[in-house]
């Protein structure tokens, strides 16, 4: 398995990352989205691209956001939809991944979306799978550790191609705590395999990783900085349990240097826009004003992010029309 994603004809079999994945699979992703978008319109409800087929929600971390929007998604393919709440089933009684894996196989599983907080769990079950032949059940990573989030990116670009049409000319800025975010990650990969010229990494030395300048990004300590004349604000969740720990002084502290008020905004092109993968902490990382103001489209990531998890799922399954 060179690359666990793709099979021998290069299609895509898994969504393990975005880091990898050729320009072409990424735009073909994005252009299947926009066939889906107008799905949700009261005339068509679904469309039969997974009838037959079994999807199977594994999410070991809570999420509703994420998982809602999944089985939105399958359903509208016209799958069937099985969500299991790992929490209290047999993972806490001591079964391995893999058993759980096996078992949930044996009740004929065509795909498993899930979500872990181990970084690697998703490779590790496609791996498991491939090895043991069932190379035809599917695995979409819905969030692993600090790794990746791979749908997640995907409807960030697909809300940047909404809005500005062309990636090739862009300035884009990720702004807050890079360190344990799999969004901005997979952000970062998809932006710069799509062409972006110039990605920016705004945040407190603490709270950016090493090794962003090889990932070909600028980094900003300072915020007014950084905004200058940037077309796209991609604005992360900063974890409040995270916020009383030595990396960050207090919320207060955080919001004068980073969040994102009125006023930093205007330092941004007129017409950038402001985008937040949710939930949103307002008054620590996004004023009210901003999130509820006409640059930001937050909202409308959380609508396109079901024609992008549709787009994935019918892909993988090769049951793409």
């Amino acid at each position: 398995m060179l690359n666990p994603q793709l099979n021998q004809h290069g299609e895509l079999q898994h969504l393990l990352s975005i880091e990898g994945l050729p320009k072409s699979i990424l735009n073909h992703i994005l252009d299947t989205a926009s066939s889906f978008v107008g799905i949700s319109d009261r005339d068509v409800k679904k469309v039969p691209l997974m009838r037959g087929k079994s999807v199977f929600n594994l999410f070991f971390e809570n999420s509703t956001r994420t998982r809602t929007t999944f089985e939105i998604a399958a359903k509208r393919l016209s799958a069937d939809v099985i969500n299991l709440n790992i929490q209290a089933s047999s993972a806490s009684k001591g079964e391995s991944l893999l058993d759980t894996i096996d078992n949930l196989s044996a009740m004929h599983a065509d795909m498993f979306v899930v979500r872990h907080a181990q970084s690697g769990a998703p490779y590790l079950i496609a791996k498991h799978l491939h090895d043991t032949g069932q190379s035809h059940v599917h695995v979409v990573n819905a969030g692993d550790g600090r790794h990746a989030h791979p749908t997640q990116g995907l409807l960030d670009m697909y809300t940047i191609r909404h809005y500005k049409k062309d990636f090739t000319n862009l300035t884009v800025a990720i702004v807050g705590d890079i360190l344990h975010s799999r969004v901005a990650r997979s952000d970062i990969h998809a932006l710069t395999t799509l062409g972006v010229p110039e990605v920016r990494a705004i945040g407190p030395h603490t709270l950016l990783p090493g090794g962003l300048e090889q990932m070909g990004v600028r980094t900003f300590t300072n915020m007014d900085e950084g905004l200058k004349g940037v077309d796209v604000i991609i604005m992360l969740r900063l974890q409040n349990e995270r916020m009383s720990g030595a990396l960050l002084p207090s919320a207060q502290e955080y919001f004068k240097s980073y969040g994102l008020t009125p006023e930093r905004l205007a330092l941004a092109k007129p017409d950038a826009i402001v985008m937040h993968p949710g939930p949103m902490n307002r008054g620590v990382e996004i004023d009210s004003a901003v999130a509820d103001g006409p640059q930001a489209v937050i909202l409308p990531q959380v609508t396109f992010g079901i024609a992008v998890r549709m787009a994935v799922m019918s892909i993988v399954a090769g049951t793409q029309a």
